[in-house]
């Protein structure tokens, strides 16, 4: 298993010999288990990397060893704890809060699911803590950095790998 390493106290991301910038939460670092929904903090510790979404005309497989899917008109991801399916990827229209995973900004264009709050989920515990693109501005609770870093750090990436947070 490899581990990429965020160092958020700097806003470094490093991967082996790879070092980069990176962007967090605008409500700063908490521990996981203190992480709550909306609350706009990164979960500390180290998440399981699940696999990739990636938006059609914005985002290329090419190379990528981890599971991934494209994103499809109507996919969102359960961000309500009242929901059953809570942090779960879901369909849109829903009776539930959702966030939906086709933005108007660029940040979707690739997530990388991280497995915080997932097996399974509590409710209110967090939803949604992806690693994706940069918009130039703190996230919800995810962690960020530049397109190009991204396309080179991705295809290095495979099956078993993680995240580690570190304040």
């Amino acid at each position: 298993m490899s581990v990429i390493r965020v160092d958020s106290g700097v806003g470094r991301l490093t991967f082996g010999t790879m070092a980069m910038d990176c962007t967090i939460g605008r409500g700063g670092t908490c521990a996981g288990a203190d992480k709550r929904e909306g609350d706009g903090c990164t979960p500390l510790g180290l998440w399981p990397i699940r696999g990739v979404l990636l938006r059609p005309g914005k985002a290329a497989a090419f190379g990528i060893r981890l599971p991934w899917r494209w994103i499809r008109p109507g996919d969102g991801w359960s961000d309500d704890p009242t929901d059953p399916a809570y942090n779960r990827p879901v369909r849109l229209p829903r009776g539930f809060s959702a966030e939906s995973l086709i933005r108007t900004d660029n940040a979707y264009d690739i997530i990388v699911v991280l497995g915080h709050n997932d097996g399974p989920p509590m409710p209110g515990q967090g939803s949604a803590i992806f690693f994706h693109l940069s918009e130039g501005r703190p996230t919800a609770g995810c962690i960020a950095i530049e397109r190009d870093d991204m396309l080179r750090l991705l295809p290095l990436l495979a099956p078993g790998d993680g995240m580690e947070i570190v304040a």
